[in-house]
């Protein structure tokens, strides 16, 4: 097994008032050439968003996106004729495709908003721009992984889906061990610690620190404080 540590203090910041950001890869003006993309990983940013403010509608094409909200509520609106809400235990997938625009705002005039939004190199290009959202119940599942994300047929049916072989993987464990087993020989696993503190190859992870891992079938996690985790398993090249 080969491991690479990324400490939360390495990522790139922004700061603009109303969103406070930090890239895991290099994005906007942050730019990085050790830290562009994790295999078919290309973005994962950690945004805090202040009350009633967000990105205006912008396009994008081409590009599997997923927004995990992990404190407050984000307003969406998009070129397909979707509007609603996605808030604290839903996550939401876009297919981009031959061409989406969307607009994300705080959906709270009083509190902020922090989310990860994740952007996947699809498979296939230029498919028919598509729009999903699901709620999940990580309390329900304590002290396992829950399937939040997969491919379309590679799916237990209760996953959102995406156009490439990516799983990713949400779970909230309290204390001992866990275990990840790797679902395509080909892939590798960028495993992000949204909080807590874990052990993984003898190394300690804290809040926001993650761990790249590839070569390998299987590992093990020892829960040192209680944890969330989020692991993507995304093809390599």
């Amino acid at each position: 097994m080969t491991t690479q540590l990324y400490k939360a203090s390495e990522r790139g910041t922004a700061n603009f008032g109303w969103l406070n950001a930090n890239y895991s890869f290099s994005f906007a003006n942050y730019f990085n050439p050790q830290r562009i993309q994790f295999g078919m990983l290309r973005v994962l940013n950690d945004d805090t968003i202040a009350a009633g403010m967000g990105f205006g509608t912008h396009p994008h094409e081409n590009m599997e996106i997923i927004t995990i909200p992990l404190e407050g509520a984000l307003k969406h609106q998009d070129s397909m004729g979707n509007e609603g809400t996605i808030s604290y235990g839903e996550v939401q997938v876009m297919s981009a495709g031959t061409g989406i625009q969307h607009s994300e705002v705080n959906a709270s005039a009083t509190e902020q908003l922090k989310l990860l939004q994740l952007w996947v190199f699809p498979d296939t290009e230029n498919v028919t721009p598509r729009y999903e959202q699901k709620s999940f119940d990580l309390e329900k599942n304590i002290n396992s992984f829950v399937n939040i994300v997969s491919p379309k047929d590679s799916n237990d049916g209760n996953a959102l889906w995406v156009h490439q072989k990516t799983f990713f993987n949400l779970g909230v464990f309290e204390s001992g061990k866990t275990n990840y087993k790797l679902n395509f020989a080909n892939n590798s696993v960028y495993l992000f610690l949204i909080e807590g503190e874990i052990v993984v190859d003898n190394q300690i992870l804290t809040t926001k620190d993650a761990l790249g891992i590839s070569n390998f079938s299987e590992f093990d996690i020892e829960i040192n404080q209680k944890a969330k985790i989020l692991i993507i398993e995304v093809p390599a090249k």
